[in-house]
């Protein structure tokens, strides 16, 4: 079994590090600020120094690829550079560099491949600048419309994505994208973001799948009334009407499956002003569960809320979406091998979160691995993942591309 440099990618993590330190161990790196454009110019120097070719697509992404003996679509390895803000030092980033580093490994100790290899970055997943997550991936993979995309607005400003991206300099060409001719299969290291793989003692996640999710809105409509002068009873009070509906819904929902989440995680209360009986609610809900029987259960509780509550109107919006993705069996078998044969632990999951490779996989064999995450933390500044944890991934990463690589 081949293995990657532990020096050389703990030397990577750490000098990524710096674009966008905030100096309390963590980052804030969006999509075409400053720090993430230092990101994107550090990896085209290094890539180019490995004698790699690089290009780079309409939305941005990035296409780093080494040649193979025959002429034979590429395989291909990533992830994203940007980040939460407030955001650690692994999510997204170390996908990236454990490729980057495979592709070091099999470029200095010559190991010949018969496919080109590409290591990839996408643009924009998170979604921190610009909503929605994974909007590029999105793009390629015709989930998104591309037009939409690009007028979608900074979340403080004016200032669109096409326009982010067009000042940035890293606007490229259609012909460049990712696409099921010219690349056979892909793969996606990432760090967990939970507590599973730390609990149960195991080194390497084999990654089976993403669980489907749904995310709706939640609205109620009351009346406004002076908070000092207008009695309790006669109240139309929204937020009432809205506690009420998140202690019914949490009671509700826990009792669908014991391994169902969900969260009430965004609010909005109008007029917001102390002295003023709220009018307005709207809070969301997200639940995820890879079972499309039991995300049905959870929209039937939805929708069976009465119309009326606490005298106050209730409506729901629909968002968006997913059904639950399944990984190419081929490919999962890969990360499985691999981690086997280098005597590492490993379990068997499905992510709870959304990635790239769940839209790849509509056009591509995709799977992912994970690493463990200390404390299960991520999206945090206090997101680690030790140096052994990160070299055991990109181990497995590199003999799962070298498989690939053999029977595709």
């Amino acid at each position: 079994m081949k293995k990657t440099s532990k020096e050389r990618l703990s030397e990577k993590l750490e000098t990524w590090k710096h674009f966008g330190d905030l100096g309390n161990g963590g980052i804030t790196r969006r999509a075409f600020e400053p720090a993430e454009i230092q990101a994107r110019e550090e990896f085209k120097k290094r890539i180019t120094a490995l004698g790699m070719t690089l290009e780079v697509d309409d939305v941005g992404n990035l296409y780093a690829t080494y040649p193979g003996k025959e002429d034979l679509p590429r395989i291909v390895v990533g992830s994203h550079m940007d980040s939460v803000i407030s955001g650690g030092n692994y999510d997204g980033i170390y996908g990236v560099l454990s490729g980057l580093e495979a592709a070091e490994t099999i470029i200095t100790d010559k190991i010949e491949l018969r496919h080109p290899l590409t290591v990839m970055v996408w643009t924009n997943e998170e979604g921190s600048k610009f909503e929605p997550a994974m909007m590029s991936s999105g793009i390629v993979t015709g989930k998104f419309d591309k037009e939409k995309m690009f007028a979608v607005k900074d979340r403080n400003s004016d200032l669109t994505f096409g326009q982010a991206l067009k000042d940035s300099g890293w606007e490229g060409d259609a012909k460049y994208r990712l696409n099921s001719k010219d690349y056979c299969c892909y793969f996606e290291p990432h760090i967990e973001q939970g507590p599973v793989l730390e609990d149960g003692g195991f080194e390497i996640g084999v990654v089976e799948g993403v669980v489907g999710m749904i995310n709706y809105d939640l609205i109620l409509e009351g009346v406004s009334a002076h908070a000092g002068t207008f009695p309790q009873q006669y109240r139309k009070d929204a937020l009432k009407a809205a506690s009420t509906i998140v202690i019914d819904l949490w009671d509700k929902l826990g009792k669908i499956a014991d391994d169902l989440v969900f969260t009430f995680g965004e609010f909005e209360l109008k007029p917001n002003v102390h002295t003023v009986v709220p009018n307005h609610v709207k809070i969301s809900v997200d639940s995820r569960h890879r079972d499309p029987e039991i995300m049905k259960k959870v929209v039937e509780v939805i929708k069976s809320i009465p119309g009326e509550v606490c005298k106050c109107k209730f409506s729901y919006e629909e968002h968006w979406g997913r059904d639950t993705v399944e990984f190419n069996k081929q490919m999962v078998g890969y990360i499985e091998e691999s981690a086997r044969e280098l005597g590492y632990t490993y379990h068997e999951m499905y992510s709870g979160a959304g990635h790239d490779a769940q839209y790849v996989s509509y056009i591509l064999p995709a799977t992912m691995l994970f690493i463990p995450s200390k404390d299960g933390l991520s999206h945090t500044v206090v997101e680690y993942s030790s140096p052994d944890q990160c070299w055991h991934g990109a181990n497995v990463v590199l003999n799962a591309i070298l498989k690939a690589d053999a029977e595709f």
